[in-house]
């Protein structure tokens, strides 16, 4: 199978860095003309010119942020809504203030972003929008609910959009990721797993529980993660929509997708 995204134009959001640069990279390698975006200028600015892309500063976890991105760029052919934060907290910490804000960013950026970019490729008759959700979101960490709330809602929007687009040529659909060696995690061993090697943290976070019950005994790759969006973002995928598809190294215990 040969995946060509060539004239293909893809907004990757929250790209520069973790499973949203990975994303970026291999929409880039099968020839689409990338957008990377994010918050930090700098970042944005080195991913974009080694990906041989555009980049596009702007926090799409608010109005204003995802304003601005769709004046820079008013139409996408693939949108994946990969910005999302996910905090440890424990759920009655958790004021009404971190309910709006973890929902504000990781739920209303991609509703506003694919509201705006699904009608233009609707008219046009062809799209793909992949939301980047996860394992949490059908089975809910106690010391990330909030995150595991949004990331439920994220299957029920995307399932929802695709409906709508019935029939238009746009496709729509959700992402399972499992725990990932992303930045975030590696940040995270590097504050409980100070002085071991990268080798070393990931077997003592698996000794200690975090991936119990994973098939592949490990952590996902982002770029693992990345070749399934590759594939969901082409014509291969063109009787896929609607769906949720795992990357999670058969970590949620079910037959069902």
């Amino acid at each position: 199978m040969q995946i060509d995204l060539t004239g293909r134009v893809a907004l990757v959001t929250g790209s520069s860095a973790g499973i949203g640069r990975a994303i970026a990279t291999s929409l880039s390698r099968a020839g689409a003309d990338v957008v990377i975006n994010g918050r930090d200028a700098e970042r944005v600015r080195s991913v974009a010119q080694e990906l041989g892309g555009t980049g596009i500063v702007a926090d799409v976890g608010t109005a204003e942020g995802a304003e601005h991105l769709v004046r820079e760029l008013p139409e996408v052919d693939i949108l994946v809504n990969n910005t999302g934060v996910f905090p440890a907290r424990p759920v009655f910490d958790i004021d009404d203030a971190g309910w709006r804000e973890i929902f504000e960013i990781n739920v209303l950026s991609g509703i506003r972003l694919t509201r705006h970019y699904a009608r233009g490729m609707a008219s046009r008759g062809h799209g793909r929008v992949v939301f980047i959700s996860s394992e949490a979101g059908v089975q809910p960490p106690t010391n990330m609910v909030h995150y595991g709330t949004t990331k439920t809602a994220q299957l029920a929007v995307a399932r929802g959009y695709a409906q709508a687009l019935a029939g238009t040529g746009v496709t729509v659909n959700s992402v399972l990721a499992g725990p990932t060696m992303s930045d975030g995690v590696l940040a995270m061993w590097d504050d409980i797993y100070p002085g071991l090697s990268r080798e070393e943290q990931e077997a003592q976070f698996i000794e200690d529980g975090r991936v119990a019950g994973s098939l592949i005994g490990r952590l996902i790759r982002p770029e693992e993660i990345a070749h399934l969006v590759t594939y969901l973002a082409s014509g291969y995928s063109s009787a896929t929509t609607g769906r949720a598809l795992g990357v999670d190294g058969g970590l949620v215990p079910t037959i069902l997708p």
